[in-house]
């Protein structure tokens, strides 16, 4: 898996939170600077943190599936709005790359 913008947004999480507790073999976390920063200085890291939650996590979403709560349509949501917003950063950098070449434009744009 892929753990992607692994910063704390709320203030009342320990800063290094999403890093401490993601951590599993063939991850790749792509955190920002402060958070590393963060991580190098004060993270609690121990190894593989996720491997044995599997079994609470299965109970966790089966409540939350009977709750009425669809599993799939969740992943789909958050699928679908993290590609958006990868997109739209995509094209934000290529046009902050287009106006600082100046009118020699990106190849293969």
């Amino acid at each position: 898996p892929l753990w992607a913008s692994t910063g704390v947004k709320d203030p009342a999480y320990k800063d290094t939170l999403y890093v401490d507790e993601l951590v599993a073999p063939g991850t790749v976390n792509t955190m920002p600077e402060a958070t590393l920063n963060a991580t190098a200085d004060h993270g609690d890291l121990h190894g593989d943190a996720v491997t044995g939650g599997y079994e609470q996590a299965r109970a966790d979403l089966a409540a939350v599936e009977a709750l009425g709560i669809s599993y799939d349509e969740v992943v789909k949501q958050l699928e679908d709005e993290g590609v958006s917003k990868f997109e739209a950063a995509w094209q934000e950098l290529l046009e902050a790359v287009t106006a600082s070449l100046g009118s020699k434009g990106v190849e293969g744009e």
